[in-house]
């Protein structure tokens, strides 16, 4: 059965290959090539000082097809110089045809990656940007400010906008480099053309590209959650909902970060209303680099109280919370595992994964008592003022 399957595979390789009308083109080339060459040895041996052996003639039509021409070599007979025209046309007729082939091939593909259609083989630990929205430039610029450890060839665009909003984008000097994959963002094959598995972070924006109603946009990111978590378990990712009734389905969908769009502005406005200024204040704190700063705990802290960490030198910076349950829960599964596998209770290794499983992600936890136990995967949360002691 063996031996019947290796021979039909065989066959079968053998049967495309002669079937290819390419493959047929290039055998009838190099036969009359073969045939020009062999009658350029027989017509020049005899009368030709400069041809007398089968690599002669082999030289002669090799420099002649390349359109090299050197001229240290040339026929003298009638047969061995008509024969050299038709080595000189078909010369002309193979580079032309190459060198056309060889355009076209780069034109189409500096064409489909214009058109963000070309598929991303070798990117690795990129950022992917799913979605888009007006002044999608300055949501770019913000990111790009936030994470100044990215290069622009680690950022990867997919999103359905208007040709000229992206043209405006790939041709600003602030984005060059930048990837783009134009399709939806929640279909698989979309998403492996930027490559998803291989990539470190993914950011799911409320998509405006189309005309979506509110419910169309959130559902599509939910599906987009679950998509990319399903295609690559280790990605961390952030995604952005205009209505908080989703917020469960991310989580459950186990996505690192949820940003609340609508309630946020909300929150503003209502704040504003009341008069006391707490609009300007959250806008400084979220707008500079100052602010709010979410650094990692040094290890000498892991397991120590809030008020030591709070009572160290920290310069400028006040100690006024931690950020609990940070990086993602794929990472977080893994080590649950692994710590309840050194014991063979098997209730308590189902418990720990339990557990983990309902952790929220990235859960802010401020002013704690000042008993609290810093925990590992956990980021502190400090509010640093300006140099001249403003925001």
């Amino acid at each position: 059965m063996l031996k019947r399957d290796i021979n039909h595979r065989h066959n079968s390789f053998f049967y495309r290959t002669f079937s290819n009308p390419f493959f047929k083109i290039g055998l009838a080339f190099g036969a009359i090539l073969f045939l020009l060459m062999f009658i350029i040895f027989i017509a020049e041996q005899k009368t030709n000082s400069e041809i007398n052996s089968f690599f002669d003639a082999f030289w002669y039509t090799l420099v002649t097809i390349t359109t090299v021409g050197y001229g240290d070599i040339t026929p003298d007979s009638i047969p061995g110089r008509i024969a050299g025209i038709f080595l000189l046309i078909f010369g002309v007729v193979i580079f032309a045809g190459f060198s056309g082939k060889m355009a076209s091939v780069l034109f189409d593909r500096q064409m489909k990656q214009d058109r963000g259609l070309l598929k991303l083989q070798k990117i690795s630990n990129h950022f992917i940007i799913c979605g888009w929205k007006p002044e999608f430039d300055k949501i770019l610029e913000g990111v790009l400010d936030a994470n100044l450890t990215i290069s622009l060839e680690k950022i990867v665009l997919i999103n359905n906008a208007p040709s000229d909003a992206i043209n405006a984008i790939r041709q600003d000097p602030r984005f060059t480099g930048i990837q783009y994959i134009s399709g939806d963002f929640t279909d698989e094959n979309i998403l492996n053309k930027a490559n998803i598995k291989t990539a470190e972070r993914a950011l799911v924006l409320s998509d405006k590209s189309e005309n979506y109603s509110p419910l169309e946009i959130d559902s599509r990111t939910v599906l987009a959650v679950l998509t990319i978590e399903n295609l690559n378990p280790r990605i961390y990712i952030a995604a952005e909902l205009l209505d908080s009734k989703f917020e469960k389905h991310l989580s459950m969908a186990h996505c690192d970060e949820i940003i609340l769009g609508n309630d946020c502005e909300r929150q503003m406005v209502v704040s504003a209303s009341s008069g006391t200024g707490l609009s300007n204040v959250l806008r400084e704190l979220i707008s500079t680099n100052d602010g709010i700063l979410i650094e990692d705990i040094p290890n000498e802290f892991i397991g120590k109280t809030y008020k030591e960490m709070k009572q160290s030198n920290h310069g400028r910076k006040v100690l006024i919370g931690f950020l609990e349950n940070t990086g993602n829960f794929y990472e977080r599964r893994k080590e649950a595992l692994k710590q309840a596998q050194k014991t063979p209770d098997m209730k308590k290794i189902v418990s720990n994964l339990q557990k983990v499983k309902l952790l929220k992600s990235n859960h802010p936890f401020l002013t704690p008592p000042d008993d609290y136990v810093i925990s590992a995967n956990s980021k502190a949360i400090f509010v640093k003022g300006a140099p001249n002691g403003n925001y």
